[in-house]
């Protein structure tokens, strides 16, 4: 089937669409998750930031610490960043701890340490980029934007693209992009309550991809996430954990075994941490910024 050839939006499949979301969720969405039992934008940033690229049930957790360490933004601005990263080890991706906590110090500077409302605004921010900044209106603010991430695709393009007696006897769609699925995503949000029906419509998503094989895969934007064991990730978070553990840096870096002895992977990771700004070499040691 040609990627042009896009199912027409049909109020009558959206309803469909809507009632097979609302249905799925009242049975079994995830209402326990902490950070839908909050509409502070600060909390709401933060379990956006840690959400990226990690899975559900490793944030729930660190998400319950970090804010206990960092309860609001100005706490977070003033921590120094060798803490911040030593609450986010264990999510990966390291740099976005340093991202958010530059994000919380111009939030105290620019804005009174209050999170702002305007999606343009929020996008001026270091460390928000457009999905973030609109996660952070429908979540916080619960004000109607368009969120665009890998269960809300599933769901769209297993219903519309392909998958279902929508197109019934035609092959599925590949390569569909976020600009085919738009109009789809919002006819359905039309007089929807905003906070609620992204939470509905990520729940219906996850049980799409355990259902049916994951059907963002078949999405224009997908990407496969590379393996993490003896990845480059994997020495970054170890590098950071060797030094975690002293204030004195570490003048070698000797892979930890099981994490390969590839001395180019050691020398790019301490590289890419360097540029990152999470570590720095001084007189021959390796050593956290502060």
């Amino acid at each position: 089937m040609s990627i042009k050839a896009v199912p027409r939006v049909s109020p009558k499949k959206i309803a469909a669409f809507r009632e097979a979301v609302w249905d799925y969720y009242k049975a079994h969405g995830r209402q326990d998750l902490p950070w839908r039992k909050t509409s502070d934008p600060y909390r709401i940033l933060v379990s956006e930031v840690m959400l990226q690229q990690t899975q559900v049930s490793r944030v729930i957790e660190k998400y319950k610490e970090f804010l206990i360490r960092f309860p609001n933004a100005r706490r977070l601005a003033e921590a120094p960043l060798s803490d911040v990263l030593r609450a986010w080890s264990g999510l990966g991706y390291n740099r976005r701890a340093k991202y958010l906590k530059a994000a919380a110090e111009v939030i105290v500077r620019g804005y009174g340490g209050r999170v702002p409302k305007a999606s343009i605004v929020l996008r001026t921010i270091p460390g928000i980029g457009p999905y973030t900044a609109s996660a952070v209106r429908v979540f916080a603010f619960n004000e109607p934007d368009v969120l665009i991430e890998t269960n809300v695709r599933a769901a769209f393009i297993h219903y519309f693209f392909g998958d279902t007696s929508i197109l019934s006897g035609r092959p599925k769609l590949m390569g569909v992009t976020d600009k085919q699925l738009l109009p789809f995503i919002e006819n359905a949000a039309e007089c929807q309550d905003p906070r609620t029906w992204q939470w509905a419509l990520m729940d219906y998503g996850v049980y799409i991809k355990k259902l049916h094989g994951n059907p963002a895969r078949r999405s224009a934007h997908y990407t496969r996430q590379s393996k993490f064991e003896g990845s480059l990730r994997q020495v970054r978070g170890e590098i950071l954990r060797q030094l975690m553990k002293g204030n004195n840096g570490l003048k070698g870096m000797l892979p930890r075994p099981g994490l390969g002895n590839e001395r180019e992977k050691w020398e790019k990771a301490l590289a890419g941490l360097a540029k990152d700004g999470l570590i720095r070499k001084e007189k021959g040691r390796w050593m956290m910024i502060v």
